[in-house]
């Protein structure tokens, strides 16, 4: 590879990189002068990294990643082999990973990046997982079920779905369990996107 090609990449992943940082903190309503605030950075720096002219270091990041509640794993591995595919196409093999198998969830973004008016994940919910307390986000929410089985609370109604069942909701309370014995496979759509 070239060193002009590297750096045209190098260029690419600074520009997707801020351009999740930017969507992130619009999606939580954040200014410029808050984000600078909790991060005791200058305005002008931050602004600068949503506009790819600054890179974070790796500290700036896992700062950012605790700021959006968000986990690291999100600002990495932007990397798209075929120019023409970037925020495009995501290739099963280059999701991005949003979680651990500690934690009884582990989501992949299949949206290209951040900066649509929704996201897409593929969540997989381990036997016996659960949300145990209530969350509401301002947002509205989808899922289809690809397989397993899946329980869903919302607005305190529990709703349990099996593989090609679906569910809407928008702004409302919501937690769930997976009480099967097997990973529970679910395709979630919200908007505006929260990673």
């Amino acid at each position: 590879m070239t060193p002009t090609a590297t750096k045209s990449e190098q260029d690419n992943g600074d520009r997707l990189l801020a351009g999740d940082i930017r969507a992130l903190r619009k999606a939580r309503g954040l200014t410029l002068a808050e984000i600078a605030l909790k991060l005791s950075r200058s305005v002008g720096w931050v602004s600068q990294v949503e506009r790819g002219l600054s890179v974070p270091s790796l500290g700036d990041l896992r700062a950012f990643a605790s700021l959006f509640d968000v986990p690291i794993s999100l600002f990495f591995s932007h990397d798209v082999p075929v120019e023409e595919e970037r925020g495009v196409v995501v290739r099963a093999g280059s999701r991005r990973s949003l979680g651990t198998s500690e934690s009884g969830l582990v989501e992949e973004l299949l949206s290209p990046d951040l900066g649509g008016s929704f996201e897409m994940l593929r969540s997989v919910f381990a036997p016996g997982a659960e949300l145990k307390t209530e969350t509401r986000r301002p947002t509205e929410e989808a899922g289809y079920v690809a397989s397993g089985t899946f329980e869903i609370e919302i607005d305190g109604v529990w709703h349990r779905l099996g593989e090609g069942d679906s569910f809407r909701f928008e702004g409302k309370p919501f937690r769930w369990r997976n009480p099967g014995a097997e990973p529970a496979v679910v395709i979630w759509v919200v908007s505006p996107p929260v990673y």
